[in-house]
């Protein structure tokens, strides 16, 4: 009996095709609209985003606030800024432009220094605000170093092979890295597209593995999915997979056991990812001083069954 079909969390109802749910780099196919400033968490955005929007940002932040600072010394008065270049007005900008900088950073070499009181109360509170922006951005630099982030290589697709006295479906992982993964587990769902009384829906659907965990990842670990009587794969083909917009949606669950934290990877692969009539050549071996060798660049090598004489 097929077991009823359950949401989790990426709604049934049918709204039109789209190109997959979960994209490749594990972050779901999802825009968010009417949202307001408030909305937007300045940590999260600085923790989550790329290295080099993170460089920019910090970069640009501190550029910008010390040609602020610099426009404000220059309407104080560089000549209040003792041993300031006054002689052209682009000497004039650049010595406020670098004290501001020494005085943000606390650095103050002491070839310029502020005289009077305007001058001297602007670099005291710049001074201030810039213990406080610098400990900013040393904190969101620790988080972004110390978050623990798994990078887990998925193969390129996935493939129907023989699996015992039938078929099966497999997709290939191995971690990137050379820290340790423990008790790693996996778990698989078949998104499909169809035909109710209510009109098309989505239908999700569990998919049991022949090895749901394994205790360690040093090498790769093929996930099985045997397509027997009980598999919502049973009689089904590339065509049928195409018709219902098919797509396997993939969660992987590990203990790093450097940061001693739990870490979460998703994937998925569509209908047009899966290759059948395949299976995966091995991607370690041996070397002469018997140590095993892991060839990431073969995580995807696959060769044709009928080739190995299945």
């Amino acid at each position: 009996m097929e077991k009823p079909s359950f949401d989790p969390g990426f709604t049934e109802k049918y709204r039109g095709d789209l190109k997959r749910i979960i994209k490749p780099n594990g972050k779901f196919n999802v825009r968010r609209r009417g949202a307001t400033w408030r909305d937007v968490h300045p940590y999260l955005f600085m923790i989550n985003t790329s290295w080099p929007i993170f460089t920019a940002v910090i970069f640009g932040g501190f550029v910008v606030a010390n040609v602020a600072f610099a426009f404000v010394y220059m309407w104080i008065g560089v000549e209040h800024l003792a041993g300031a270049d006054t002689s052209t007005t682009l000497t004039r900008f650049l010595s406020a432009f670098f004290f501001s900088a020494q005085t943000f950073t606390t650095v103050g070499y002491g070839r310029i220094s502020p005289g009077g009181l305007l001058a001297s109360m602007v670099a005291t509170f710049q001074a201030l605000l810039g213990l406080m922006a610098l400990a900013v951005a040393a904190g969101l630099l620790f988080g972004r170093f110390s978050r623990p982030v798994a990078r887990i290589a998925f193969s390129q697709q996935m493939v129907v092979a023989p699996y015992q006295e039938g078929t099966s479906l497999q997709f290939r992982v191995a971690n990137r890295r050379t820290n340790n993964l423990m008790e790693i587990q996996a778990r698989v769902l078949l998104m499909t597209v169809e035909d109710s009384d209510q009109g098309a829906v989505r239908k999700y659907r569990p998919l049991r593995l022949e090895r749901s965990s394994v205790q360690f990842l040093p090498l790769t670990w093929t996930v099985v999915h045997p397509i027997d009587e009980s598999s919502p794969l049973w009689g089904q083909s590339a065509e049928s997979l195409r018709r219902q917009q098919a797509e396997f949606l993939i969660l992987i669950r590990a203990f790093d056991d450097t940061f001693f934290q739990t870490v979460h990877v998703r994937h998925s692969y569509r209908h047009e990812e899966v290759v059948w009539g395949a299976r995966f050549v091995p991607a370690f071996e041996p070397d002469e001083r018997g140590e095993m060798v892991l060839d990431l660049g073969r995580l995807s090598e696959i060769v044709s069954s009928r080739s190995l004489g299945e």
